[in-house]
């Protein structure tokens, strides 16, 4: 049988992979290869994304890769979102949560999520939010004593400029 798009030995490489049990190949890959099989048997994308329940776009990349004669890497398109944090970039953040902010040449005594972020992005131009940086924290343990626990926390000459808004007394306007 010769399909649309598909080469003999891709199209036996994705059934042999469908023919695994559920346990062995997750949904979303079970998937890419069904699209691929069939927009090679001539399915328009929306009726494969009637019968797979899928996006359009999943159908669309998948239908793609199949067109393009690289249906055989079917497990090397990444999922989601890159990582931006790598093995050198948690390294650094572990040493960073060792040593006081103050021997860095900084200007504060505690590290906050943001503190860090900003260092992160100085030393390796990458942007990582303070709420990533505190769940990283937190997945590896790393609370010394110099993480600031509250993120609103001001120093003192800042809480000293604050503006205070609050009602004028009637009297004096009268």
């Amino acid at each position: 049988m010769t399909g649309k798009y598909l080469t003999t030995f891709q199209r036996k490489l994705l059934q042999k992979n469908l023919a695994k049990p559920a346990d062995d190949l997750p949904d979303n890959l079970r998937k890419r290869i069904e699209i691929m099989l069939y927009a090679d048997e001539g399915k328009s994308q929306t009726e494969i994304c009637q019968i797979l329940k899928c996006s359009p776009a999943t159908a669309r990349t998948w239908i793609f890769k199949a067109q393009s004669g690289m249906a055989h890497q079917w497990q090397e398109h990444p999922r989601g979102r890159p990582a931006v944090i790598q093995e050198r970039h948690l390294e650094r953040l572990k040493e960073l949560v060792t040593i006081s902010p103050r021997e860095l040449g900084e200007c504060f005594d505690e590290w906050t999520g943001y503190s860090l972020s900003r260092r992160l992005a100085r030393e390796f131009g990458i942007k990582v939010s303070k709420n990533h940086i505190n769940r990283l924290l937190k997945q590896y343990n790393l609370a010394p004593s110099n993480i600031s626990d509250s993120e609103d926390r001001l120093p003192q000459h800042q809480i000293e400029r604050r503006i205070s808004i609050q009602d004028l007394p009637l009297n004096k306007f009268l």
